[in-house]
């Protein structure tokens, strides 16, 4: 089998440039490894794509490929072993000792016939959650993202977040629109998309917006800045709102030795008795709820900061996508649902 190669491309983001240097340039290379994925570009990204040669084309794009056979429903999977994997990165990243991973998960895929592999890619300039999946065969890999098909491709995660959201919200219940955010305190993608996202808002004030905590492990305070949120939500929608403002307008004052006495006083800046919100913060309840939010998250396949759903229709990228686009895509979602 030949060496898989690593290489990195830019993507829009401004703060690539370090990454870049330190992977190598970008050439000869004939498939996207999604590892430092760019498609929500926020805290689950890095905002680069790293790109490899692999032995996934089994087919030169010389010769005609046949279409696979249909796998039959509800086949099972042979999933691979965690040294399986683990080898299978140490031949595609052990050439840089700056590179190191850990596996997440190894489970059957939402389709049939894939396994899906969870794995937590770092490297001096950060932390990236990322996917990839196994053919029934254990011999391919296959990068890129399993996104919804059919005449409604967004119904599905519509319909689940409608019965699923638990979050503080703004904008009428009986809206056309519901513009759902999952987002981490503790994120600076989260912070960096608020301009947009309050932008979006005033310019919907019928739409409804709802705010669901999805705090990343890789952030060593987001669980807790997720449990005041929601202690502060229970104690006052309004106050939730200004508290979300100034924790990220703070978020780099924030560490998880100060995090409750920042967080605490933050409470009191928004109106509440922080006190009160550290005591219930610190509650089973507070997880509770937080872990209901992440599981909802997970249920429409949320795997980074910040994921915005407009009507199921998920989007990333919020501060790259202008303002317009956000728009149409609000008024398209209203005129559809009608």
């Amino acid at each position: 089998m030949r060496s898989p190669k690593l290489s990195v491309i830019l993507s829009e983001a401004k703060d690539t440039t370090s990454l870049s240097s330190t992977l190598g340039p970008a050439r000869h290379f004939c498939h996207r490894f999604g590892f430092f994925r760019s498609s929500i570009g926020g805290c689950s990204s890095l905002m680069v794509r790293l790109l490899l040669t692999c032995s996934l084309a089994a087919a030169q794009t010389s010769t005609a490929a046949k279409p696979a056979d249909k796998p039959a429903s509800g086949a099972s999977v042979t999933l691979p072993s965690e040294a399986t994997v683990d080898s299978f990165m140490q031949q595609t990243f052990g050439y840089d000792s700056q590179v190191s991973w850990k596996i997440s998960s190894i489970k059957p895929a939402p389709v049939p016939g894939l396994a899906q592999v969870d794995v937590m890619l770092a490297s001096p300039q950060g932390q990236q959650g990322s996917r990839f999946f196994v053919t029934a065969d254990g011999e391919h890999a296959v990068i890129g993202d399993i996104i919804p098909f059919g005449a409604k491709p967004f119904d599905p995660a519509k319909k689940t977040l409608e019965k699923g959201i638990t979050g503080p919200s703004r904008g009428p219940k009986g809206a056309p629109v519901t513009i759902v955010e999952f987002g981490d305190l503790q994120c600076p993608a989260c912070k960096a998309a608020q301009p947009a996202i309050e932008g979006l808002v005033a310019a919907e004030p019928n739409a409804r917006f709802v705010f669901q905590s999805f705090p990343l492990e890789m952030h060593n305070w987001a669980a807790k800045g997720a449990a005041y949120a929601d202690c502060v939500a229970q104690a006052s929608n309004d106050a939730f709102w200004k508290f979300v403002a100034k924790t990220y307008e703070t978020q780099a004052d924030i560490t998880a030795a100060n995090a409750d006495e920042k967080l605490t006083a933050l409470s009191d800046g928004a109106g509440v008795k922080g006190a009160e919100i550290a005591a219930c913060a610190s509650a089973p309840a507070a997880k509770a709820h937080v872990d209901t939010s992440l599981a909802l998250g997970k249920a429409v396949n949320v795997t980074g900061t910040p994921t915005l759903f407009i009507n199921g229709r998920s989007l990333g990228n919020i501060s790259q996508v202008p303002a317009a686009t956000l728009k149409s895509l609000v008024d398209f979602a209203a005129k559809e649902g009608k």
